[in-house]
């Protein structure tokens, strides 16, 4: 039997309301897939597929105890964008999709731009702009060796 290939496939966040995060998502611009599942919401995300799901589904189907968030959550999910203008951009779409803007953009001490925004459900996002790290035609994201 040959080795699986270590990848990630599908990322799920978990969500307090469905309906309202998979609005947010959508008017920031990711693309629905699957439509008619129920209680679950899939993104295509640039190689990966994005996944909203109620915590307490999670917490069900994995027989765990979630506990609810009081501050932001301890991960960073990340918007790598091919210029300034695009983490400006982006970050004004997710404003206008009803973000909480965490830090507006800058340049950064490593030579890049970037800002932070938290969804409806304090999950927060880094919108980056890295000059060592370009885009290719598709969108992903090329990190050198």
């Amino acid at each position: 039997m040959a080795e699986p290939t270590a990848r990630i496939t599908l990322l799920t966040l978990c969500v307090g309301n469905l309906a309202r995060s998979t609005a947010f998502y959508e008017a920031l611009g990711f693309h629905r897939r699957a439509r008619n599942a129920k209680g679950v919401a899939f993104f295509e995300a640039g190689g990966v597929i994005l996944s909203l799901w109620s915590a307490a589904e999670l917490s069900k189907d994995a027989e765990i105890t979630i506990e609810e968030p009081r501050g932001y959550r301890d991960i960073a999910l990340a918007w790598n964008c091919a210029s300034r203008e695009e983490v400006e951009h982006a970050m004004a779409r997710a404003a206008a999709a009803g973000a909480a803007i965490i830090r507006p953009p800058t340049t950064v001490f490593w030579g890049g731009y970037t800002g932070y925004f938290a969804d409806p459900d304090r999950h927060l996002w880094e919108v980056a702009y890295n000059p060592d790290f370009p885009l290719s035609a598709d969108g992903r994201l090329s990190v050198p060796d």
